[in-house]
């Protein structure tokens, strides 16, 4: 009778304890399940991966983003300022399906070849679920950011062509390429400059930007919108002769076929030219008493037209999500804040960037920090912006373009061969 006392009062014990620990367990699985449920309360890390911004813009951007998204953290994975070196870096991570990437600054060319290739996510999905107006945004931007039909990025901040101009040696710039040989060759020599005209006209990236512009202006292109090779045209052949002409108009320097952004920049800033083809940045170089000499008389137009108007080349950059992120929806959230109207705002206050955002051109802040972006010259030349050719295997096409438009300026080949040429060696390319 004692065995089974003791026996019993053991049994109920146990049961006791038994009972107690599944009501615990029951209900820390509970408490888990209920957290998981909810995304808002997980606590996230997306990672940024850019080149060094040397402003506050980025830094500030993040911080009023984690506010408003408390439980999504940013972490900035800086990579190299050359964008070769970026590219090169993102497409070994990619190749590898690395997920240590959530997003991802691209140059503007990068989009078509990311898609292709597999490395990023389609945005639709995304920008449908949050009514997101693209007509809000630069139009030559959000082109750039389109391949086959679909949306693999979000434009961050644009750069545009544009024609600085003397002020104090001709009164309001000229309105076709014609009238700026004529202006070039009536006014060089004035006020102590040497040449009529200066451009970006060596074998690299910078040359297939002066080509876009001059064969926009023509009705020409490269490639057409619907992906196919469009070059061999009288078109692009009218765009290409007037280039050509420009150069042998003798109001170039001698090595304008030598001639980066750098050393149009610096050759203007002396005094040197009546006129000037470069990216809005130089406006801030010409005006500062430390190193320019034309402080206070420079003007700033869009560029030149030809027959179908002015065409800017587009620079800039724009923001994709890695496919392997296992954060899209967190990552999405960063890309729509950084490319929507706050984050917009906050980037050409504290950064300088051009907004992609267009109504921002008229936001009285925005003004107040960046007197150029009231400038006709500068808002004109942005709503005309072109994108360079959209195409997943770019820079291969932009090497062969570099390649036969040098030919041309150099006289060995005319017009009409390098279109034929390019138009050859680009479809083959493009298979």
């Amino acid at each position: 009778m004692k065995n089974f006392k003791l026996l019993s009062v053991i049994v109920l014990a146990l049961c006791f304890v038994l009972s107690a620990c599944g009501s615990d367990k029951g209900s820390n699985q509970s408490s888990s399940s209920g957290k998981d449920s909810d995304s808002k309360d997980k606590e996230v890390t997306i990672v940024y991966a850019l080149g060094k911004d040397p402003t506050q813009g980025t830094t500030k951007m993040i911080a009023a983003f984690e506010k408003e998204h408390p439980n999504i953290h940013i972490k900035v994975q800086e990579e190299p300022n050359d964008s070769g070196k970026q590219h090169d870096a993102y497409v070994t991570a990619f190749n590898a399906k690395s997920s240590e990437i959530d997003v991802v600054k691209m140059d503007t060319v990068w989009p078509a070849e990311f898609a292709q290739a597999g490395y990023t996510l389609p945005l639709d999905r995304f920008i449908q679920k949050d009514n997101v107006d693209l007509s809000a945004y630069n139009k030559g931007a959000i082109s750039a950011t389109q391949f086959n039909g679909k949306q693999w990025a979000m434009p961050l901040y644009l750069d545009a062509g544009v024609l600085f101009y003397r002020k104090d040696i001709i009164d309001s710039p000229p309105k076709t390429w014609d009238d700026l040989i004529a202006d070039a060759k009536k006014f060089q020599g004035k006020n102590g400059t040497k040449y009529g005209f200066e451009f970006q006209g060596k074998q690299y990236e910078g040359l297939v930007c002066s080509a876009v512009e001059y064969l926009g202006s023509y009705g020409g292109q490269f490639i057409d919108s619907n992906g196919d090779v469009s070059v061999n045209t009288p078109e692009t052949i009218k765009g290409l002769k007037e280039l050509k002409k420009i150069v042998d108009s003798g109001i170039t320097p001698d090595n304008v076929t030598n001639f980066e952004e750098t050393d149009t920049e610096s050759s203007f800033i002396e005094g040197q030219a009546v006129f000037a083809r470069n990216w809005p940045y130089m406006w801030s170089s010409s005006n500062d008493k430390e190193k320019s000499k034309v402080v206070g008389k420079v003007g700033v137009a869009q560029l030149p037209s030809g027959d179908k108007g002015s065409a800017s080349a587009l620079g800039g950059w724009m923001l994709g999500i890695n496919k392997y992120s296992k954060h899209p929806q967190e990552a999405w959230e960063f890309v729509k804040f950084m490319t929507g109207e706050e984050g917009q705002k906050i980037q050409a206050i504290v950064g300088g960037k051009s907004p992609v955002y267009m109504s921002l051109y008229d936001d009285a802040d925005v003004l107040k920090a960046n007197p150029f972006f009231k400038e006709k010259g500068f808002t004109d030349a942005v709503a005309h912006a072109t994108a360079r050719p959209v195409a997943p295997n770019y820079q291969e096409i932009s090497s062969i373009i570099q390649i036969h438009v040098s030919k041309m300026l150099a006289g060995q080949e005319t017009p009409e061969q390098s279109a034929a040429n390019m138009e050859k060696e680009m479809k083959a390319a493009m298979k």
